[in-house]
């Protein structure tokens, strides 16, 4: 992946693996916290607790990529699914079906016309970015907090999640990385790149 097509794939892949990542938030509410007075204090250490329980989880998405060359912007509209401890698996639906599925030291990418089959281990950038990922889904803030800078502002009513990536080949393609939602349930992912353009995730109801 050196080329600018592939350099886009590839930030196409992070934004995504960070999606799966978040989705995991909207299964992992709690029973009981209907109640606005939290058992005990709210911040990183609780949310991360909450990502660590699932196990399995699936939702709709609908992304929105804003590009600078382009007036209006792209859209996109799938399927997000975990299964712990390492298999995630993106199924964009419109405009046109594409499947990108995440299993141990593989990445595999099918659509109508081809299929790709990717070792994480060649490309060191999209293999830390899931490392990080697999250890945030196992509620391992430690591990988050090597790969990048976080910071959560708000309430567990209203909060935000800001994730700044610390190593310089990330960086050089993903500014930061802004998780919004109340309580345990993620609504909206915000990806800004380098370059300016950003993606906007908003995650929909759990499908069965």
């Amino acid at each position: 992946m050196t080329s600018g097509t592939d350099r886009a794939q590839l930030s196409s892949l992070l934004i995504w693996l960070l999606a799966a990542l978040v989705i995991t938030a909207v299964a992992a509410e709690p029973e009981g916290t209907a109640d606005d007075t939290p058992s005990e204090p709210w911040g990183v250490n609780q949310l991360m607790s909450e990502l660590g329980h699932v196990q399995h989880t699936k939702a709709r998405f609908v992304e929105r990529k804003y590009l600078k060359v382009l007036k209006t912007p792209l859209e996109t509209a799938g399927t997000l699914e975990y299964d712990a401890p390492d298999r995630l698996v993106k199924r964009t639906l419109e405009p046109k079906p594409e499947t990108m599925t995440v299993a141990g030291e593989r990445l595999v990418i099918e659509s109508q016309a081809r299929s790709r089959s990717l070792r994480l281990g060649d490309y060191p950038v999209l293999g830390a970015f899931v490392e990080s990922l697999r250890a945030t889904l196992n509620g391992d803030l430690a591990a988050l907090e090597r790969f990048y800078r976080v910071t959560l502002e708000g309430g567990p009513q209203r909060w935000q999640l800001t994730l700044t990536p610390r190593d310089p080949k990330m960086s050089a393609l993903i500014e930061s990385i802004l998780i919004a939602g109340r309580r345990g349930r993620v609504g909206r992912v915000e990806v800004r790149e380098t370059r300016g353009d950003r993606s906007v995730m908003t995650v929909l109801e759990d499908t069965p």
